[in-house]
């Protein structure tokens, strides 16, 4: 080997990485619903890199692909333990999405927050399956060979997905009638307005708030339009007269962040269907708030 190969390799080996990071950094996130953990996958995968013997591998990004989502379902594995333990409801880490919409993805496909709780509830090889054939567009037969499986079997993982997204979620509305929902909803929230509030919310509405034992959210999730209506009118004196709060966009979504003397407070956001909104997600966590509060632009 001549002087300066090791450095010219290692360059490209860089490159190479760094090209594929947003896509790799969009599965991870993904299968764990955690930019932070996220971000300790897509180390491991650059170390794995560095080490690999590099001159057998034709298609790094199919390489770097299969390493993340392998040490994705992993992680996913052993966070499905520490999750049991979480303290109250568990929601995903919210991400700024307007560098990138899609989130290095062919399709903007698993990424909300209310179907990045849902996916939650199925086994990691599942959803990864479900994550590289949806938002990804990987053929079947390359999602089989990332997961050590069949083909059928991978058809039948996505296809058992598919079915309890569509189960737990009903068709959703336009994004202009998202917004304007939220909107409403927001200020019948901040005045206590049980009659606007019982308008806007779905039968089955269920508000969620992940304090992760650190605030004081609702540790168990309040279901049903009148409990929730009564549960929001009762904290809406104490909670926003101290508040101030700001459109922002969360998972591809508007979200409304909430801010207590220049402290970011909560991430409120909410799926809706043609039903009214069907979930309140309250994000209270500071460990999930901040990194989501320095990454916004601006």
């Amino acid at each position: 080997m001549q002087a300066g190969d090791g450095t010219d390799s290692l360059d490209r080996a860089t490159k190479e990485f760094l090209a594929a990071r947003p896509q790799l950094f969009g599965i991870a996130y993904r299968v764990l619903g955690s930019s932070a953990e996220a971000e300790d996958v897509l180390q491991e995968t650059w170390l794995r890199w560095q080490n690999a013997d590099r001159s057998d591998i034709h298609e790094p990004a199919a390489f770097l692909t299969t390493i993340t989502a392998r040490l994705a379902i992993n992680v996913a594995q052993s966070a499905r333990v520490r999750r049991e333990a979480y303290v109250g409801p568990w929601l995903p880490e919210p991400v700024d999405t307007t560098q990138d919409p899609q989130m290095g993805a062919e399709r903007a496909e698993a990424l909300e927050m209310a179907v990045l709780l849902l996916l939650e509830k199925l086994n990691p090889v599942e959803r990864a399956a479900y994550v590289l054939r949806e938002a990804f567009d990987y053929p079947y037969k390359q999602v089989a060979g990332i997961l050590e499986t069949s083909e059928a079997n991978t058809r039948q993982l996505v296809s058992r997905a598919r079915k309890h997204l569509a189960a737990e979620r009903k068709e959703q509305v336009s994004p202009a009638d998202h917004r304007r929902l939220l909107e409403v909803f927001l200020a019948a929230a901040q005045t206590g307005d049980l009659a606007v509030l019982e308008n806007v919310l779905a039968a089955d509405v269920v508000s969620y708030a992940d304090g992760g034992g650190i605030r004081g959210a609702s540790r168990i999730p309040v279901v049903g339009r009148t409990h929730v209506s009564k549960y929001l009118a009762a904290f809406a004196p104490r909670f926003w007269p101290p508040a101030r709060t700001r459109w922002v966009e969360a998972n591809g979504r508007p979200a409304v962040l909430v801010s207590v003397d220049g402290d970011a407070v909560a991430l409120l956001s909410v799926d809706v269907s043609a039903d009214g909104i069907d979930r309140i997600m309250w994000v209270m966590n500071p460990e999930k708030l901040s990194p989501f509060v320095s990454s916004l632009s601006g």
